[in-house]
């Protein structure tokens, strides 16, 4: 309990640091989450669509979900230095896997005789994947994402190792000073942001739920 206050107390008084780390770690999170998307999401949906390209995209990604991520992220300072940049591509490659993994999954399990309903009403290509494809899909693909941004917020922390920041400067510097209660003022936050991003997904997750169930049942009537 002592610790948890003196973690309190020192959190109170570094307050602007602790909220420009938040903000830090933040954007250390959604830049990779939003370029992992961006790629991920078309990579993930050729996946599902060739047979060759999801034997090259998944055995690529699943060998980079063996390299530590603190790997990765030295690897990337000759190129960068010691800057935002360089953890940003770390943390990429990081979300990379589970969101192209949960994508190609997604529209692989999708029943082919939902869409062949589809095609029977009319519709054509770009209409099915919209209309019908990508609203069945989203519940598995947003529990990649899930994964994937849970995984960032805490891999997020190894930033601080390189100077980019974060929340993960409370964390190094009370592993220096070998004091608990500076190394709680990160890891608690850290902890608190991936429990919330758990509970907004799997929230998100059971709403989207329903509407999966009754657009599949309509299609196949």
């Amino acid at each position: 309990m002592n610790v948890l206050i003196q973690a309190y107390d020192y959190a109170m008084s570094h307050a602007d640091e602790l909220f420009t780390a938040t903000q830090e770690h933040l954007l250390l999170v959604l830049a990779p989450m939003l370029i992992g998307l961006i790629i991920g999401l078309p990579l993930g949906l050729l996946s599902a669509r060739s047979r060759v390209a999801s034997m090259a995209l998944i055995n690529s990604f699943n060998g980079l979900r063996v390299i530590p991520s603190l790997a990765i992220l030295f690897l990337a300072i000759p190129y960068f230095g010691l800057s935002f940049q360089s953890a940003v591509i770390a943390l990429t490659l990081l979300v990379m896997p589970p969101i192209l993994m949960s994508t190609d999954i997604a529209f692989r399990s999708i029943d082919p005789l939902i869409r062949e309903a589809a095609y029977g009403m009319g519709m054509n290509n770009r209409q099915v994947l919209q209309r019908i494809e990508v609203p069945l899909a989203l519940p598995v693909i947003l529990t990649g994402i899930k994964t994937a941004m849970v995984e960032a917020i805490a891999s997020a922390t190894l930033a601080a190792f390189i100077g980019a920041g974060g929340l993960g400067i409370f964390i190094v510097r009370g592993f220096a000073l070998y004091d608990n209660a500076i190394l709680l003022v990160g890891a608690i936050p850290v902890a608190l942001l991936a429990l919330l991003t758990e509970i907004s997904l799997n929230a998100l997750q059971r709403i989207i739920q329903p509407f999966q169930g009754h657009r599949s049942s309509t299609l196949a009537e």
